[in-house]
């Protein structure tokens, strides 16, 4: 891979380049760009390419890569096989990688965060394919209206884009993953479809801030100081010792409530670079240039948002799946009302007898004490009635029952349990919502390395090295961990999650500070006229299908849009998890209707075929064939509209 910067607008001139890095241009820079490269080596300052305007959001040079041969768009050479390898593609040097080691690390990494790739899992057979796709990426930083912090943008041109075809599939990060969040879904389809994909991380990321070096992620992934051009540099503050900061929760934004306007300005950007890539075939304009809207979980609820914001019409459809969202309509909630519920209060209601089989349980059919001391807790606190232990059970049971919880979101939910998500994800929120810095987040929490006492401490530079390539957006990892300096106690974490419900249900200063930030979030109706396809599993555990996209869809389809819903038995929330053979047993993936939804999306679009209606799809677990998930086949998956 080669790279370099261009077209730069930001206020300092900049340097010339070497003669090196005239001679990286002409390996990477279309032909038509040979003479900014020229003018850029000769001038005081940047010089855009005729007849393509600079988007004024962009706060940083845009950096160009060519990626070929053993380091392709898709998978960045490393296949199926290599992306199906549990060990990470290794750096040269440790403390110092690449970008282009950085880059390869972090796709393995979102590939596997998102897809079951897992033999016998579907992918490659059943559904979806990963070919070798060669092409140039473009990549920036840029900043909404208001907004304190950048964030990332980047297109990826694959050589065999479609100039007839002028399709854009944009997409945003799920989760609060890094750029790359969402390859496995819209990489995966627009590439392969000889489409540009224009992503954007929507304000979260994996440039974590570490205070006590004083360094973040530069645009290439590498590691830099303050005044490098980090994606994220949180003020100069005083801090506890080995605070890391957490751009999704510390960048001072809120950048929830700008998830649409997000993924507007990365299909902006989209146009700019294939002005850039093509400009032979200039210009692209959301009139010649059909542009799809495509996101899971976090990023259906961002596509969505940007649907109500698009009265310009700049979208041609939309597909979200398993979306955040929160209409305020009858049954929907908000994320942080539900998780911080489902933190408290699920712990005790799954040792119900009707979840004996859940994949939580322990080996022999135990499970955790900690939950049944959470019942405990809970009685002792005066939040249970009950003081015999089956009926404090049955007690949390009914009162999950009683807020919407079906069964099914339930038993889903106790991997959120399991693996302490609600909690991640809580702490997290709270501290975006209320627009809270890393020195101030609510109920006490803070992020920071932890050693083997759970002690914070100092990090390495082969440590720090990993974290953007590695990371998901919202720690615990492997070296970052949650700070919890309320636990106490027999259980030790309920007093920060009570504290944390408190937000949500309380009235003092900070609790309104943080719903009013949640109020910023509230979805509004989609555009007239603009085609959607809406996908949620029955399963849903992590997003469940009452609280975000049935809600969503009932709500739209009363007030006269037409959303077309796909309800999809035995799917819960991320794929990724269904590598662990109980749950591959379990549930059936997502993404096969994701791209099925994609591929109708297109049908209508470019060929004005019908949107297919919307769907109970029926499908079948696969079981157990001892202690591996018997091999997906395509009749598991039902029928799927459209197929």
């Amino acid at each position: 891979m080669n790279d370099k910067i261009y077209n730069a607008p930001p206020a300092s001139a900049p340097a010339p380049p070497s003669a090196r890095e005239a001679r990286t241009m002409r390996h990477v820079l279309p032909a038509g760009l040979l003479a900014v490269a020229t003018l850029i080596a000769a001038c005081t300052g940047p010089t855009p390419s005729k007849g393509v305007r600079v988007n004024d959001f962009l706060v940083s040079s845009v950096r160009v890569t060519r990626h070929d041969g053993g380091d392709d768009l898709l998978s960045a050479g490393l296949g199926l096989a290599g992306l199906r390898s549990m060990t990470p593609p290794a750096f040269a040097n440790p403390e110092a990688p690449t970008p282009e080691e950085t880059r390869r690390r972090a796709i393995w990494t979102n590939w596997r965060g998102i897809a079951d790739l897992v033999p016998g899992g579907g992918f490659g057979d059943v559904y979806g394919a990963l070919p070798n796709v060669p092409g140039r990426e473009f990549q920036a930083l840029a900043k909404v209206s208001g907004a304190k912090q950048p964030h990332r943008v980047l297109v990826q041109v694959p050589d065999a884009f479609d100039a007839q075809k002028r399709c854009v599939l944009v997409t945003v990060s799920s989760g609060s993953r890094g750029i790359y969040g969402a390859i496995a879904l819209a990489g995966a389809w627009g590439l392969g479809h000889g489409c540009a994909v224009a992503y954007t991380d929507k304000g979260a990321g994996t440039g974590y801030f570490d205070f006590d070096s004083g360094s973040g992620v530069k645009l290439d992934g590498t590691r830099g100081a303050r005044g490098e051009g980090l994606e994220f540099e949180p003020p100069a503050t005083e801090v506890a010792p080995h605070t890391v900061a957490i751009r999704h929760a510390h960048s001072g934004d809120n950048p929830e409530a700008d998830w649409g306007r997000h993924v507007l300005q990365a299909a902006d950007f989209a146009l700019q670079a294939l002005n850039e890539a093509f400009p032979q075939q200039a210009p692209f304009d959301f009139a010649n240039t059909r542009v799809i809207a495509v996101g899971l979980s976090n990023a259906g609820g961002a596509v969505l948002r940007a649907a109500e914001l698009d009265q310009e019409g700049k979208l041609a459809g939309v597909v979200a799946a398993a979306p955040n969202v929160y209409p305020g309509a009858e049954g929907s909630r908000p994320i942080y009302d539900y998780s911080t519920e489902g933190a408290i209060w699920q712990p005790c209601a799954l040792l119900h007898p009707r979840f004996d089989g859940v994949a939580s349980a322990r080996p022999g059919g135990v499970k955790p004490p900690a939950w049944q001391a959470r019942c405990a807790s809970l009685h002792e606190r005066g939040l249970i009635a009950a003081a015999d232990p089956a009926k404090q059970i049955e007690e949390a049971y009914e009162r999950l029952h009683a807020a919407g919880w079906t069964d099914e979101a339930l038993a889903a939910g106790a991997l959120s349990v399991s693996f302490d998500l609600w909690r991640a994800v809580a702490a997290a929120y709270a501290s975006a919502y209320g627009r809270f810095g890393a020195h101030e987040m609510p109920c006490g929490y803070r992020y920071a390395a932890l050693g083997t006492d759970h002690a914070p401490r100092a990090t390495s530079a082969a440590e720090r090295a990993a974290w953007a390539p590695d990371g998901s957006g919202i720690p615990p990892s492997a070296v970052i961990g949650l700070v919890d300096t309320l636990a106490a106690g027999s259980d030790p974490t309920l007093p920060g999650l009570l504290c944390l419900r408190g937000l949500w249900t309380g009235t003092d200063a900070t609790a309104q500070r943080v719903r009013q930030g949640i109020a910023a979030t509230r979805a509004q109706l989609p555009r007239k006229g603009l085609p959607l396809v809406l996908i949620h599993g029955v399963d849903d555990g992590i997003v469940p299908e009452a609280f975000a996209g049935g809600a969503y869809a009932a709500w739209a389809n009363a007030n006269g849009r037409d959303v077309r819903y796909w309800r999809v038995h035995n799917a819960q929330h991320f794929d990724a998890f269904l590598g662990l053979p109980p749950l591959g047993a379990r549930y059936v993936p997502l993404l096969p209707y994701a791209y099925r939804a994609l591929d109708a999306m297109w049908a209508r679009i470019a060929e004005g075929k019908p949107l297919p209606s919307g769907a109970e799809i029926q499908t079948t677990p696969r079981g157990l064939n001892g202690l591996l998930a018997n091999p997906l086949t395509p009749a598991a998956l039902g029928t799927i509209p459209g197929g």
